[in-house]
Formats: structure tokens, sequence, C-alpha cells
């Protein structure tokens, strides 16, 4: 058996040592969909950056990271240079890039753990020489380009100048470089960025440099030739991001997410009795409420309280009365249910978007804070 089908066939059913009626599944056979549609449609010989930072939006970057290098992606994204000592630790020995700006005085734990730093600085080179000189050690490195995102980066008019003068450094090594889209969604707008890029890209000596552009809405609608890396993100874990008004192939994706929970309680509330804090659920007419113990302290807002539905015994439950911080209740009248049964609140037919909307946000928000208390079991069809 494969390392994901002997580690990961678990289920709720199976021995597994959780003390919570409340559980995030993560599919891993949707992830190895989602990169195969991925691949489908990222033109050949182009690399693919997994990017698995915020412990891989939610999910889990321990546990995904294996899966997702083992079906097709090369190498690894975080935000951070604990995140890549997290993955390291559990002995991951791919080519990990940290996206984030690194603090010079944490370059030297970069290089103890062989990880890539995003360089734009001239604090930057001054401490991989520093570092090279104390350790003997090249800090690996990518130069980070800032074409319009305004966060971090070289200016794309200093760039030029400034990647010369690394690629002459005998203490680095350079791997490549990268700018991020803004807005890859506004045509427009991501143009502009692709056009600074080009005009950089033309001035420089990119033999045996990885160069990344486009992230998930830019690998899956634009074609930018002066590039030789994707990274993709979000796609991973079967969600969309916004796009732009183009033509383009829209990959298979699926939902890799589903969040659940057991009935804790049932009980009757009387005509005109509210539900939870402040009563913002009123009963009309006599109503059977069931509990599960999940709440706000889980990752689902308050925000969404008597906004959204979930699925029991194959029928939808609105959830009422205002969402506490652990625990939410259900209106599950004239539907056959026992405590110990399962609501399930988000699954590939109950999709986080939904939440998202309601919320004015976006998907990527959701999923990561549905880390904070709730276990995660890991499931393969």
């Amino acid at each position: 058996m494969s390392y994901t089908e002997t580690t990961m066939k678990n289920t709720r059913q199976t021995n597994i040592n959780i003390h919570r009626d409340a559980w995030v599944e993560i599919n891993v056979s949707n992830l190895e969909h989602n990169i195969k549609q991925i691949r489908k449609i990222v033109p050949k010989n182009t690399k693919l950056l997994g990017v698995v930072k915020a412990d891989a939006y939610g999910h889990g970057s321990v546990m995904l990271a294996r899966v997702i290098l083992a079906s097709g992606i090369d190498m690894l994204g975080v935000a951070s240079i604990d995140e890549g000592i997290d993955l390291r630790y559990a002995g991951i020995s791919c080519d990990i890039l940290v996206l984030g700006a690194v603090p010079v005085w944490a370059i030297e734990s970069a290089v103890k753990h062989n990880l890539t730093i995003s360089i734009f600085s001239e604090d930057h080179l001054k401490a991989c020489a520093q570092v090279f000189k104390r350790s003997k050690k090249k800090p690996k490195v990518h130069i980070k380009i800032d074409t319009g995102m305004n966060r971090i980066g070289v200016r794309a008019d200093e760039a030029v100048e400034f990647i010369k003068k690394v690629q002459e450094a005998d203490y680095v090594e350079l791997g490549g470089i990268f700018t991020h889209l803004a807005a890859a969604e506004e045509l427009d707008k991501a143009q502009e960025q692709i056009t600074k890029w080009n005009q950089v890209i033309e001035n420089i000596d990119t033999k045996d440099l990885l160069l990344h552009i486009l992230n998930t809405a830019g690998t899956i609608c634009y074609d930018v030739p002066k590039s030789n890396m994707r990274r993709v993100g979000i796609a991973l874990y079967g969600l969309y991001p916004d796009f732009p008004d183009v033509s383009f192939t829209r990959p298979d994706l699926k939902q890799l997410i589903s969040l659940k929970a057991r009935i804790v309680n049932i009980h009757t509330v009387k005509n005109g009795e509210g539900v939870s804090y402040c009563h913002t659920y009123c009963a009309k007419g006599n109503r059977k409420i069931a509990t599960v113990p999940l709440g706000y302290a889980d990752g689902v807002p308050r925000l969404l309280s008597n906004k959204i539905s979930g699925r029991l015994n194959g029928v939808e439950v609105p959830q009422v009365g205002n969402i506490t911080m652990d625990q939410m209740m259900f209106d599950i009248t004239g539907v056959d249910a026992v405590e110990g049964d399962v609501i399930t609140l988000l699954d590939e037919e109950k999709s986080i978007d939904e939440w998202a909307k309601l919320l004015n946000t976006i998907n990527y928000e959701l999923t990561c804070r549905l880390k904070v208390r709730l276990p995660r079991i890991y499931t393969r069809e």
C-alpha cells in the first residue's frame, strides 16, 4: 500500500484518538484529482509550486505535503520560516520557498533547515553575506519583485540592477525570481504587472532560474511565456479564486474539506420561546431543536447565525439562534433523528463559498479559520 493508503484511510468510524463530536474531514482523493486537473491546463515542462502556507489553508500542511508532492507538484511554498521548519521536522525534504518577508536575524535558521528565502533589499544581502561568513553555507534565495502589489519586493524599476548584483554575489545561491499579481481577476491590472515583469526579465540573464508570476487565478487564466513555474494555492483544495472576464478552461475542482458534528442534545422549544443568546430566533409553534458542539471558537463565524443550514439524514435543517463559542443549534422539526446523528455543515455539495458570499469575504479566509480546535480526519474514496 502507498503512504496515503496506509496512513490516511481513516473515517470517523475507525479507531482515532479524538474526544470531540465535531471535526473536519479532508478528502485526499480530491486533492489528487485537483492536481491532475491543474496539470492539464499548465504548459508542458512548466513546474508547479504548491502553496501550503497557513497550514495548507487550514487543511493540514504536514499531512498533505507528501500527497501534494507525489501527485506532481515540484516544490512547496510557505509564509514563514517556522512553517518551513515544521515541514522539515515532518521529514519533508523537497525545495521549500518562504514566500513572505524573512527577518534578517532568522536567515541563519533558514540555511540550517535548507529553506529558500525571498529577498528584496540591501539588508537582506548584507545578512546573507554574514551568514555565509559564519556558516560557510550559501543562503538559497529567490528575488521578489514588486510589480504592483505594494506589499513586499524590490521595485520593478530597480529590479534589474538588484538582480544583477545578487547574481554577482558569491555568498548566495540564486534559484529564482518572482512577483505576485495583485488583481488577477482584473485583466487590465494584471496586464500592467505582466508588462512590468516582462521588462525586467528581458534585461537579465535567466539561465537556470525559476521564474514565477502567476498565482492560482493567473495559472488558470493567463499565459506568460517569460515564466517557467506556476504557484497554485486555493485550487489545490478544490476552491476557486475570482476570475477575470476572459476566455479560459475552468478546471473541474473538488472541495476537500467537510465539516461535521454529532447531535449531543435534542429537546422541544415551545411556541414563542427563544433560542441561544439574545433570542435572535423565536419558535413559531413547537419546534424540535438539536444542539451540536461546534461554535465560533472552532472557526464558524458568529455572523453566520440564523443564515446557514446543515444536512441531517438527507434533510436540510436550518441553524437557529446565535452561534455561541462552543455550540450551535438546528431546527430539526419533522426529521427522524436521535442523539449521535451527524449534521453536515460543509462538504462537496455544501460549498464553503456559500458562507463566503454571506459574509462578503473569500473562501480562503474561512478554510483558514477551521483549524483552531477541530481535529482533522483524512479520508480516501
